[in-house]
Parts: structure tokens; sequence; C-alpha cells
């Protein structure tokens, strides 16, 4: 019996731990960016959890979706998008933490962010001789791929930090800046520019880009916002990215290889 199309499918692609770089994949990003901001201070600033709890909480939480996760034999959406929400609020809280609590500079913190990424790309290239994220199919390229976007997490929000508050930039023009930058990158990579490089600078830029859309969106009038608050912004995006998420597992479930008929 001849195989379907379906059943012709490379093997391999049912192994790749992450999705592709689609624009479904950037809009969940940026959402999730932002979910990451206002999640976090809502619980703990309007749920009273305090800053504390709520980075004890949410890394408890991160390390038991990042576990599912590993588990996981292929791609699964659910359980992808969750953890990278989760980073997300986990990178976020590691640089207030920084800032806020121990009063580290957001120039310092930015440079050492970036230095740590440089780090974490360079242990990855020497060991496994790629940073596509095309090729994440074994558990230490995951690893190190998990490393890097908590990393990216950290650096986008102490870099964001840094142009809207440090260099007074505001949110708006945070929004329009970050996002001028993503487009740069974007034709970067439509002229012929490397694929892997532009990919990396335009994931590090939707973190600061999400981070000014979240305050532009939830922020009081009085201070340059849209006074939609945190708990609405956050509900909404959620839902989009459910959404978005639960089509993209039906997507994947239509193109799975069928089993042969006996």
């Amino acid at each position: 019996m001849t195989p379907s199309p379906a059943t012709t499918q490379d093997p391999r692609d049912w192994r790749v731990k992450v999705p592709a770089a689609t624009l479904s994949f950037w809009i969940i990003k940026i959402m999730a960016t932002t979910v990451g901001e206002t999640a976090a201070d809502y619980l703990a600033v309007s749920a009273g959890l305090g800053r504390g709890i709520t980075r004890i909480v949410m890394a408890a939480l991160l390390i038991a979706a990042l576990t599912l996760q590993l588990r996981r034999r292929h791609y699964t959406p659910w359980a992808y998008w969750l953890t990278v929400v989760l980073v997300s609020v986990v990178g976020t809280q590691i640089t207030d933490l920084l800032t806020d609590g121990l009063g580290v500079s957001l120039y310092l913190s930015t440079a050492v962010f970036a230095a740590v990424l440089a780090g974490i790309f360079y242990a990855w290239w020497r060991v496994e001789h790629t940073l596509s994220i095309h090729d994440i199919v074994s558990r230490r390229r995951e690893l190190f791929y998990w490393a890097a976007i908590l990393c990216t997490f950290s650096l986008g929000t102490a870099a964001g930090d840094l142009a809207t508050e440090a260099l007074a930039l505001g949110f708006v023009w945070g929004v329009i800046g970050f996002g001028t930058l993503i487009a740069i990158a974007y034709a970067a990579y439509r002229l012929g520019g490397s694929a892997v490089l532009t990919f990396w600078i335009a994931y590090i830029l939707t973190r600061p880009l999400g981070a000014s859309l979240g305050d532009l969106i939830t922020q009081a009038r009085a201070d340059g916002g849209l006074g939609m608050g945190a708990v609405w912004t956050s509900a909404l995006f959620l839902c989009v990215i459910a959404t978005l998420v639960a089509l993209e597992h039906a997507e994947l479930e239509k193109r799975k290889p069928m089993r042969a008929l006996p």
C-alpha cells in the first residue's frame, strides 16, 4: 500500500521540541511577555502576596512546567507556551529583584544579562555547533534553549526598563522604538541576513516591546497609559493565547502521521 502524503512526513519533525517562528508564534510570544509583566505585578501588589511569596510561587510553578516540557517527546503547544509564560514571569522577577530589591543599576544589569546571554550562546555553539530553534531535538539542546530563553526575558526586562524609565522614553515611544527595531531585524532577514541571528535579536526585543505594551495598556491615564488595568489585560491576552494555542494544537493533530491499516 502506497503511503499517503501525510505518512511521508520526516519523523524528525515530530521530535523538534519548539514551534516554528510563524506569525502566530510571534503574537503569542509578545502577549505571553505582556502577561508575564502584568501577572507578576498583580500577584505581588494587587493580590497582596508580596514580592517574596510571588517569586517563590512562580519559581515553583516554572520548575514544574519545565519538568513537564522536558518530558514531552515532541512539541506540545500547551506545555511549551505554559513554560514560556512562566519563564516570562520569573525572568521579570529576577530583574526586578536586582533593580528594586538590591539596588543594582539598570545599566549594569542590562550589561550583565547581555554578557551572560552571550556566554550561553557561546557554550551552546561550542557544544552543539548550532543555535537554530529547528534543531532542538535533544535534551541537552533543549536545556541550552531554555537557559537562553530565561536570560532573554531578564535582559529584555532590564533593557526595556532602562529605555522607558531611566532614559525617560515612555510607554508609547517604547512600543514604537522596540517595534521598529523588530521590523528592522525582519527586514534584514528578508534581505538575506542570518535567520538564526535575526531570530534571536527579534526574540530579545519582543520582551521590552511586550513590557512597554503592557504598561501602555494597564497603567493609569495620568501616568501615560490607557488605564485598562492588569486584571482585564491579563485575562484578555490569556484568552487570545489560549485560542491561538488551541488552533495550533488542532493543526498539529491534523498533520500527525496516520497509522497504517493492518
